[in-house]
């Protein structure tokens, strides 16, 4: 069986340039593509592969479309290692000036990039929860390097205080839940999450992207999984053991399913609104499932995917969903199993063996490890090529395997993306 995602026409405007920025807002709101499975695949007729063919690139990659190349984007790429004062000393610009002979920063060639903008606003909160900042940061790596996805600034514990469960995120230590949840009791006082209520600022940053990028590149929202977001909760912020986890999963096992139920629910809730305020796809984060021995995976984690994953596709059948864990070489089976489109491979996992483990119907997105970007343009030039040749006869998202590293210099990931839009010239 193939999958065929197929645009879903809406009561939007023809010309957006022309529209006030409400009537913008309303027709970014609307913009969706409807997926539908079938045993065959058809020839679309000329006026389906006009309208297909105004779609993104990412998008027509991952319904199986015959593109020009595969789309490529890199897990982080906003921030981390943008550290120029100023456009006119970093990469970013002289990446766009020998690229297009243009600053792509317009005028915000002479503001500062993401390592300044933290020294005004030090902590990630405050620049994840502002719509403005958070636009802003999510466009920086785009307007340099024009990427096929373009990612939201925020992170994967965003949702909690809309569920009852505060938290922070502190320099130096990383988040912080300063009541962790370890009882019945306290399971059953999470809230139903108010996502319009509580995180605003998420769907107006999402529609914000998609007004500006329009069909140039693929907007993509991000959630984390029920039983990574419920180690965080349980151990009261990151762990080198899951001690408390662990204990919880072989002591009161009824209390965390029902922890990860209800997050499940809510998770589902939270990727519906995303799509809403203008995400195209969707990706889910299970960082913390790797530690999980793939039996326990098979009982805490996978069937909360599964959860997720069917709430969703019942009333959002046209989104892709993408699914990443890191280290997840043991995992590969048991993340086809969770029916998601794309299956995110991290550098662990050679790549022809991962599609080989997984099946011909997902596509998959990965998996340069992200140190490379540490060495010389050729190694970098090399092993994009190496990657995609690797992924060739499936449908291929290029990216690494893991988020890219602070530190990494910002003149190699430009040639990472310059290699990988030209990838088809050097294979």
């Amino acid at each position: 069986m193939q999958t065929s995602l197929l645009p879903r026409q809406q009561p939007c405007l023809q010309s957006t340039t022309q529209a006030n920025p409400a009537q913008r807002r309303r027709c970014s709101l609307h913009r969706k593509l409807q997926v539908s499975a079938t045993t065959a695949v058809e020839a679309p007729s000329s006026s389906m592969q006009s309208q297909t063919s105004q779609d993104p690139l990412l998008l027509r990659a991952v319904r199986g479309e015959q593109v020009e190349r595969p789309p490529v984007w890199m897990m982080r790429q906003a921030g981390r290692y943008m550290k120029a004062s100023s456009c006119a000393n970093s990469a970013i610009h002289k990446c766009c000036m020998e690229r297009h002979k243009v600053c792509h920063m317009g005028d915000l060639c002479t503001l500062q990039v993401y390592q300044d903008l933290c020294k005004k606003h030090p902590t990630f909160r405050e620049r994840s929860e502002n719509a403005d900042l958070a636009v802003e940061i999510s466009l920086q790596p785009w307007r340099a390097f024009k990427p096929d996805g373009v990612i939201l600034f925020s992170d994967i514990l965003t949702p909690l205080t809309g569920m009852g469960i505060p938290f922070d995120i502190e320099a130096g230590r990383g988040p912080v839940i300063h009541t962790p949840i370890r009882t019945m009791q306290q399971v059953e006082q999470v809230t139903k999450l108010d996502a319009h209520g509580s995180v605003p600022y998420v769907a107006e940053a999402l529609t914000r992207l998609r007004e500006e990028v329009g069909n140039q590149s693929t907007v993509l929202g991000f959630v984390g999984a029920p039983f990574t977001l419920a180690t965080y909760i349980v151990e009261g912020g990151s762990s080198k053991n899951y001690t408390h986890m662990k204990r919880l999963m072989f002591t009161q096992p009824e209390v965390l399913h029902a922890f990860l139920s209800k997050m499940a629910d809510n998770i589902a809730d939270y990727v519906r609104y995303q799509a809403d305020a203008g995400a195209q796809a969707v990706q889910i984060f299970d960082s913390w499932a790797s530690n999980l021995a793939p039996q326990d995976y098979d009982i805490f984690a996978g069937p909360y995917i599964n959860q997720i994953v069917d709430s969703v596709k019942q009333t959002h059948p046209d989104l892709p969903l993408i699914l990443y864990i890191s280290g997840s070489g043991g995992l590969l089976e048991r993340m086809a199993k969770c029916n998601v489109e794309v299956i995110s491979i991290d550098g662990s996992v050679d790549m022809k063996d991962a599609i080989r483990r997984i099946g011909p119907n997902f596509a998959v997105q990965g998996n340069m490890d992200p140190g490379v970007l540490f060495g010389s343009k050729d190694t970098i030039a090399q092993r994009v090529v190496e990657t995609v040749r690797s992924a060739q006869g499936t449908r291929h998202i290029m990216n690494l395997g893991h988020g890219v590293l602070v530190g990494t210099p910002e003149e190699n990931v430009a040639h990472f993306f310059e290699v990988g839009k030209t990838v088809n010239e050097r294979l």
